[in-house]
């Protein structure tokens, strides 16, 4: 049930809206600027409805502290006033308020212009979550690994713990191309990434499409063994994948496959594939993956110096 916040320190004024929009939507109460800031950030609503004219804390500052705040600062807030000059509104819009509701309320147009900031809320996520998915293979992209590798190397710094990668290249997939066609070549790639799907078992592990043929898996909490396994299951399982083909057969295809992990700090592990940054850590399992591709392709290997 999608959720409203009512800040107004007009204890009438919240009953009417809450009797209007109770049977529709969660609703959260504040009768001041202070604790509807507050309750915004604690609760995440997916709109707020923000009396201008309040003791104290006004309308305006309520919005600009909220616009201010990470948590805070994407959800719609529709004003609700008393006031119909052009200057006030003009005003709030200028300060980010997505819409006006005026006093005394008409039920309808409440309920209206709520389910439109939902709507075009809604919208916003389907345009957010399309262009952080590889349209072909229905993986993550390259933008959505960026931003969990962000996180969870963040919390492997923080609480140190091992973090694994994967980086999976197709071997000579150009060659399939160039023999099955570029549809085939489509069919190829979605069919390997299912096998991501298949492989990884934890809700934290994280697969996506890095580019052209190329894959990267994050093994967050594994170490060395752990993503060697992994890696090891990855590599049997696309090589005895049946890839659909409207031909009697088709070439079976094979991976090479780097792997890097940035070991726990202890006393007592090498430091063979330790690194400071992302980037390292990234450019290392592609070191890897260049190794297995000149000796040979179609195999593992880890990264060392």
């Amino acid at each position: 049930m999608n959720s409203v916040l009512i800040i107004d320190d007009q204890e009438t004024e919240v009953i009417i809206l809450t009797n209007i929009l109770s049977h529709e939507y969660k609703i959260f109460k504040a009768l001041n600027g202070k604790d509807g800031i507050t309750i915004a950030q604690e609760n995440n609503p997916d709109v707020i409805l923000l009396d201008i004219l309040m003791v104290g804390m006004d309308g305006y500052d309520v919005l600009a502290a909220l616009k201010e705040s990470e948590k805070t600062k994407h959800i719609p807030v529709i004003f609700i006033t008393a006031l119909s000059d052009d200057e006030h509104e003009a005003k709030g819009l200028t300060l980010g308020a997505a819409d006006y509701i005026s006093k005394p309320f008409f039920p309808e147009i409440v309920i209206l212009r709520i389910r439109n900031q939902i709507r075009l809320l809604e919208q916003l996520h389907t345009i957010e979550r399309l262009s952080m998915i590889d349209q072909l293979t229905e993986l993550p992209n390259r933008r959505n690994f960026e931003d969990r590798i962000n996180s969870e190397w963040g919390r492997a710094m923080r609480e140190n713990l091992n973090i694994s990668i994967l980086m999976i290249d197709l071997d000579h997939f150009k060659d399939y191309n160039d023999s099955y066609g570029h549809q085939q070549g489509d069919i190829a790639l979605k069919s390997t990434a299912k096998v991501f799907m298949d492989a990884l078992k934890r809700p934290s592990d994280f697969s996506a499409r890095w580019g052209g043929e190329e894959f990267i898996v994050l093994l967050p909490n594994t170490d060395k063994r752990g993503a060697m396994e992994i890696a090891e299951q990855i590599h049997r399982q696309i090589e005895e994948m049946i890839i659909p083909c409207s031909q009697k057969s088709g070439e079976k295809l094979t991976v090479s496959i780097g792997v890097n992990t940035k070991n726990a700090i202890t006393s007592d592990v090498a430091t063979e594939g330790q690194c400071d940054t992302i980037n390292e850590f990234i450019s290392k399992a592609d070191a890897a993956l260049y190794e297995a591709k000149g000796s040979g392709r179609n195999r593992i290997a880890y990264y060392s110096k």
